[in-house]
């Protein structure tokens, strides 16, 4: 029995790895169908820890947007991915919940050729559904940046 609980845990952890990944992608490749399609249906995201908006997803995907056109050119890094596994307050029963705390380094260009980069930590609420893992928030706090 311990060996089909390991190998759940391993694949519950390699899902929600491929959910964050996925977060990055559509970020910097301005697919915001795809980033919409990572959250849950009450999903927020909450950028003011960066200077910028907080909200549901799908609003958050109108004003990243508008904002990212500034940045023709980015890439998210996200390492060092810690995974808690929980069932939470009412919403998940026990396992379907999970707490990511990550590091990050985002390097962007501006239209005008000026390099930006900045770099802090995310903590995302991901939860499981029918439809598999799926984010439920996610928080950015900036810790620093440089602009040449």
């Amino acid at each position: 029995m311990t060996q089909r609980v390991d190998l759940a845990n391993v694949m519950d952890r390699l899902a929600i790895d491929d959910l964050i990944t996925g977060y990055a992608a559509a970020v910097d490749d301005g697919d915001w169908t795809a980033y919409r399609a990572l959250f849950t249906r009450d999903g927020r995201a909450d950028y003011s820890g960066s200077g910028g908006a907080e909200g549901p997803a799908a609003e958050m995907a109108d004003w990243l947007a508008a904002t990212m056109t500034l940045f023709p050119v980015r890439q998210h890094l996200i390492v060092n991915r810690r995974v808690t596994f929980s069932g939470a307050a009412g919403w998940a029963a026990p396992g379907d919940a999970a707490e990511v705390r990550a590091d990050y380094v985002n390097p962007m260009r501006t239209a005008s050729g000026e390099d930006f980069v900045c770099g802090g930590r995310y903590a995302f609420t991901a939860l499981r559904t029918a439809d598999g893992w799926r984010l439920r928030s996610v928080t950015v706090e900036e810790r620093w940046r440089r602009h040449d």
